[in-house]
């Protein structure tokens, strides 16, 4: 059997309970990309200063969306969207009974960051753990996600626009004055690059890998060689 389960993920779910609640809408005004549209899609949560809090994959499940998110940052994730809630009739929890899985290849549910990432989807909690497979896979195609590598920094310095992790025309959400001036001055100073251990910057360094001979770090643009540069970034 093929692996396919990523145990380091979880699943919340976000559910109406009233049947005049709109779950898109509450969380439309909260997460940097447009929930209102087709999903799967990558989006962030961001502090007012609109630096990363959490990243995430929103996909829809009727009324309901769901929130594939880091697991040992789930309960956190839960706690800071109930603080927006208020009073609003809306269930946030985790959902036990969904997992988070992927598998190299085409298919019908390509991640919505980078097609070359692979199949996405949510299922059961079964199947044998492919996190190794997967964080290879992601590095390999310079991809950055998770608190590790990309908690605390602009999120357009985290190649979300690159990734399609952002919508400039969606309107307001926590953390967009500053997001949508970056955009429009065209000044992203810093970038998240993957590169080769051995030329990482200890002082620049967010995430290192050694059995991978991997680092992210956060280089200013200037600094960044070509040859580090992935495709996709290459052509943005």
């Amino acid at each position: 059997m093929t692996a396919t389960r990523l145990t380091s993920r979880a699943v919340i779910r976000l559910s109406p309970q009233d049947e005049a609640e709109d779950v898109r809408a509450f969380l439309q005004g909260l997460v940097t990309n447009d929930v209102a549209g087709a999903l799967p899609c990558w989006a962030a949560l961001l502090s007012p200063q609109g630096k990363v809090l959490f990243d995430f994959l929103i996909w829809a499940d009727g009324a309901d969306l769901l929130i594939d998110c880091e697991a040992d940052q789930a309960d956190a994730l839960v706690r800071r969207l109930s603080l927006y809630r208020l009073r609003r009739k809306i269930g946030i929890a985790p959902d036990p009974e969904l997992g988070v899985h992927w598998q190299v290849g085409e298919g019908p549910s390509p991640d919505p960051r980078l097609s070359a990432l692979g199949q996405r989807w949510l299922g059961t909690p079964d199947g044998e753990n492919a996190e190794d497979q997967w964080l290879a896979h992601r590095l390999s195609h310079g991809v950055c996600e998770g608190r590790a590598e990309l908690a605390d920094l602009l999120w357009l310095e985290c190649n979300a626009a690159e990734l399609n992790g952002v919508s400039f025309t969606k309107g307001c959400y926590v953390g967009q004055e500053n997001t949508a001036r970056m955009n429009w001055r065209q000044k992203v100073n810093r970038r998240l690059v993957v590169l080769p251990l051995a030329t990482s910057d200890p002082a620049r360094q967010r995430a290192a890998y050694p059995d991978l001979g991997l680092a992210v770090d956060h280089r200013r643009v200037e600094d960044i060689r070509p040859e580090w540069l992935p495709d996709w970034l290459q052509q943005a």
